[in-house]
């Protein structure tokens, strides 16, 4: 037999090998690793028109209506399917708040009418409740340790 000839491996052997293969590629799939951030799922949403906004919050102060003067990053996300999800990246370690709208018409506000109930959805981490006013940060805040955080916001209308 010359030095290029190979002897073929029993069939217990070339099972086991496709098994370890099979397992091997399994894993690897169902094992991508999260991106560290702050992923938020944005749920009820009643349509598919307008935007969601989503406003992070590292202070009490402005929290949740001067998102544009206090936030520490504000991401607006275009509804699909009544679907939305704000994925933020790079977040330092702390203690977050987050309000979220669905922006209907687009304008970067929270539509109210002439009482000041809100004609759009909004919602807030740990679906803190608005009752006669926003809730405090204290009340939708969340602490942040630089992993992977997944969480839900269903919005009121």
């Amino acid at each position: 037999m010359d030095k290029h000839s190979r002897t073929p491996l029993p069939l217990a052997q070339l099972l086991c090998l496709a098994e370890l293969i099979v397992m091997s590629l399994v894993s690897t799939v169902g094992a991508q690793p999260s991106q560290p951030g702050i992923h938020v799922e944005i749920l009820g949403i009643r349509n598919s028109i307008g935007a969601v906004a989503c406003a992070l919050f590292e202070a009490p102060e402005g929290f949740p209506t001067e998102f544009l003067r206090f936030a520490t990053n504000i991401m607006m996300v275009k509804v699909r399917a009544a679907k939305a999800t704000c994925d933020f990246e790079d977040i330092a370690l702390g203690t977050y708040a987050l309000a979220v709208i669905h922006d209907e018409n687009r304008d970067g506000e929270l539509a109210t009418n002439l009482m000041g109930v809100p004609k759009e959805g909004y919602g807030f981490s740990n679906d803190a409740k608005a009752s006669l006013g926003a809730p405090s940060f204290e009340a939708a805040s969340f602490s942040y340790n630089g992993q992977s955080l997944k969480m839900t916001i269903a919005l009121q209308y």
